[in-house]
């Protein structure tokens, strides 16, 4: 009779809770008594950390704070990762998916990407200059060019105006990157894309576009656009100063570089351009004129056969468009992102000067934009490989590398979930209607629609295939495309001048502080830029040097001494 008085005791707290909760905002919910009922025994008590361990974890965390310290020399080296649409959920969600699918952790969540182990980190506001939410070409003006921009143009001033041919003609409206501003210091750069190499945002590190998707002459002209007035990305390659010098450029595309009337012997199909123009060609010829070998490649075979020391200069393009899926890459005979970067770094370190390379991963925004979660997480495991092999190829003492985003999606992470319940299924307990639901889902898009229109009912992902990598989540809001999201983007930092990057930042102060650790570019320098006896940034204000403030330190002493000793006598 106590245990039942015990029992009904508890039923009406809870019960109060719930309704406290509702009216006063406090935390406890239905959902989460019904999850707490449900978890009980789900997972096994051993199976659990000890408070230990997660003391020990902290410990660890704070010791290796202690022997980092912050790192301040010249970077002779950067590199700068972007992941298309990588954002703070996607970044959760992947690590969980690792955990769970590639490192055999007994829950998922514990585990880390690669990026996640640099020791200093921060977010980055993507916002574009006319916009609330970016894309990637705004976005990119910021975080390769140094301002915001229009939204949907790239490499230009806010005074060109989204498609805008007249304006994209006045070179005085176009800004460079910080990829240019390498090369002017004598590095070696190079861009690597998952995408088109005539794409956005990587031909914004030489081209001005009024449009983003200008990248053959055929597409101007369907603007009704005169080509020979505003050039595409393709002729800027060959036309701005930052293209000719770019040592590097590997991705897909190849019917952006080719004229109709070329055929393409891999996929029997015809090039784009219309102006008869075969870029690759002309790239090589172009090539011809400055010092060093130049190659042309279309093939993972080729890339991976290459005497990286007989090799300067190198275009590849590897697919019609962008590249595939990370696991169909080997069956088309293209390149992985690792591999590619891999290569990248092997012939642009030979410069004793040092390199500049930036990586675009875009598989992860055209999984998000069809609302693919699991094509998402494995395009964003693939990327973390190749942020992994950057930084495994180069020294933390003088590389500066750079992992950060363009934008973030729609994509939400939710759910009273048990720990280590698979991040592409569904809850554990039903919601309201009776039907479980997705970890993961989407605000809209392309995917199924969210109720059945004979019955009315939510759609049952229960009957779905969650786990199959092309499996699209049902959405409340019909979109042609999965829509972009404003939400902050993280920034993972390692080098020197990492530190740095900590914080909330404006994207476009991103290429600035890369600069600053390069010492390239028009900007603020950083104290050891030059020798000690010039100017730095760092005296802008002289008592703030900490080399010359000792000096500064003595003087001012020396003459607050004198004003004494004359009042003291005249006392």
């Amino acid at each position: 009779m106590q245990l039942f008085k015990v029992s009904i005791i508890f039923v009406l707290s809870a019960g109060t809770s719930v309704a406290i909760g509702k009216e006063e905002g406090h935390s406890d919910s239905l959902e989460a008594l019904r999850f707490v009922q449900a978890i009980q025994g789900q997972v096994p008590s051993q199976w659990l950390e000890t408070p230990t361990h997660w003391r020990n974890l902290a410990k660890e965390a704070i010791l290796s704070k202690e022997r980092q310290g912050p790192l301040e020399a010249v970077a002779k080296n950067g590199i700068f990762f972007i992941g298309d649409g990588m954002g703070l959920t996607s970044v959760s969600a992947a690590r969980v998916f690792k955990g769970q699918r590639d490192d055999g952790a007994r829950f998922g969540e514990e585990s880390s990407l690669h990026m996640e182990t640099f020791p200093y980190s921060g977010l980055s506001k993507t916002y574009c200059l006319d916009t609330q939410v970016a894309d990637s070409s705004c976005s990119a003006t910021a975080y390769l060019c140094g301002i915001k921009a229009r939204f949907a143009t790239a490499g230009l001033t806010p005074g060109v105006l989204f498609a805008d041919c007249r304006g994209q003609n006045n070179t005085d409206l176009h800004v460079s990157s910080i990829v240019e501003w390498a090369q002017r210091e004598g590095k070696s750069t190079g861009v690597v894309t998952s995408g088109r190499v005539t794409a956005i945002p990587g031909a914004a590190n030489w081209a001005g576009i009024a449009r983003r998707s200008w990248e053959t002459d055929a597409d101007v002209a369907e603007w009704g656009m005169n080509p020979e007035v505003c050039p595409d990305t393709g002729i800027q390659l060959l036309r701005k100063e930052a293209g000719q010098r770019l040592n590097v450029l590997l991705g897909g595309g190849r019917h952006r570089l080719t004229p109709v009337e070329k055929i393409d012997q891999e996929t029997n199909s015809p090039g784009k351009r219309t102006d008869g123009r075969n870029i690759a060609e002309e790239w090589l010829v172009m090539k011809e004129g400055q010092t060093g070998t130049a190659r042309y490649i279309t093939g993972r075979d080729e890339l991976m056969g290459l005497n990286v020391l007989e090799v300067d200069h190198l275009l590849g393009s590897f697919a019609m468009s962008e590249l595939p899926w990370s696991d169909e890459l080997e069956r088309n005979n293209d390149p992985t992102m690792t591999e590619m970067v891999a290569v990248a770094i092997k012939i642009l370190n030979k410069n004793p000067n040092g390199f500049f390379l930036f990586v675009h991963g875009s598989k992860i925004d055209s999984a998000h934009h069809s609302n693919r979660p699991g094509r998402a997480l494995r395009e964003i495991v693939e990327f973390d490989k190749a942020v992994k092999t950057g930084d495994e190829m180069t020294d933390d003492q003088d590389t500066l590398i750079v992992v950060s985003a363009d934008h973030s999606h729609t994509m939400g992470y939710s759910g009273y979930n048990v720990r280590g319940n698979p991040i592409l299924r569904h809850s554990i307990i039903p919601a309201d209607d009776g039907f479980v639901f997705s970890t993961l889902n989407y605000a809209n898009g392309p995917g199924p629609a969210w109720t059945n229109p004979d019955t009315g009912l939510r759609h049952n992902v229960l009957l779905d295939n969650t786990t199959n990598p092309n499996y699209e989540l049902p959405v409340p809001v019909p979109l042609f495309s999965e829509a972009h999201s404003s939400e902050d983007v993280p920034i993972f930092a390692k080098g020197p001048y990492a530190h740095y990057f900590a914080g909330v930042q404006e994207q476009s102060s991103i290429p600035h502080l890369i600069a600053y650790a390069l010492c390239v570019g028009d900007g603020l320098k950083n104290r050891h830029c030059i020798p000690s006896d010039e100017t730095t940034t760092e005296n802008l204000d002289p008592t703030t040097t900490p080399s010359s403030a000792p000096a500064h330190g003595l003087v001012y002493y020396l003459v607050l001494l004198t004003i004494f000793t004359i009042f003291h006598g005249r006392g």
